[in-house]
């Protein structure tokens, strides 16, 4: 029995299946989540740390964890949990995602449990997982409640769900979409929507509906001066990110 496929938009797959050979290019149409990674990744190996009491310093130090990267595109945050010790499965809507990701993981020498699909089906065949990575799949999901339900119930009892997403103001219209789409060009016109763009407040109210405990909140800010990216704990005007926990 399969469930509804409710997070999965069509028009959205198409965006990500026209750019899915250029996951690996730091220069490519992915450029700008190649320039937030290392931002993402301290973001969340620190709150998987915390959370279940690892020590980042150990050569594996998320064995026996349990993950799903869902939107995983071509591996960007799978295989880095991946080399960190955690027993990864990596689900994406766009079809043409999977052997790029698939490939790549074999070329690094890492397995990787990459699917063709929705949170939905991996909710309707019963699989569970210590953590759950949501990375800017949110504002690309029709009814995101509904998504967030779905993204609890794989959750174990204890488990960590990481979700970032777009905060929606004139800021972020002028940053994420003229500034990233139509001037810098780092992505193709039309890949964000700025209405389903949602506010931290919403988030978690969107979070606490669906189950799950808010526990964290942070942005990711970007210095046009040193062309990088960090994590602020008090400006959540553009990027930003969530931790939230499903209750023992």
């Amino acid at each position: 029995m399969q469930a509804a496929e409710t997070s999965v938009d069509a028009g959205e797959v198409a965006k990500f299946e026209a750019m899915a050979a250029e996951w690996w290019d730091p220069n490519g149409k992915f450029k700008p989540l190649h320039m937030l990674n290392p931002c993402r990744l301290d973001y969340i190996t620190a709150q998987i740390a915390a959370e279940f009491g690892r020590d980042l310093s150990s050569d594996r130090p998320f064995a026996d964890l349990r993950l799903l990267d869902i939107g995983c595109g071509g591996g960007l945050l799978a295989e880095p949990m991946a080399r960190l010790g955690a027993d990864v499965v990596g689900v994406d809507a766009a079809a043409r995602n999977i052997p790029v990701a698939q490939t790549h993981a074999a070329q690094s020498g890492l397995e990787i449990d990459y699917r063709h699909g929705s949170a939905e089906d991996l909710a309707a065949a019963g699989e569970s997982f210590d953590v759950v990575l949501n990375m800017e799949v949110v504002e690309h999901v029709p009814d995101p409640l509904a998504y967030l339900t779905t993204c609890q119930l794989l959750l174990k009892p204890g488990g960590l769900m990481i979700c970032s997403t777009i905060n929606r103001n004139a800021k972020s219209f002028a940053m994420a979409i003229v500034g990233a789409e139509y001037v810098m060009r780092w992505l193709p016109k039309g890949t964000h929507e700025w209405r389903k763009f949602i506010t931290p407040d919403e988030l978690y109210g969107y979070l606490d509906g669906a189950g799950l405990r808010p526990v964290d909140r942070k942005g990711f800010v970007f210095n046009p001066v040193s062309w990088s990216w960090a994590i602020s704990p008090r400006d959540l005007s553009v990027n930003y990110v969530t931790a939230s926990t499903k209750p023992g």
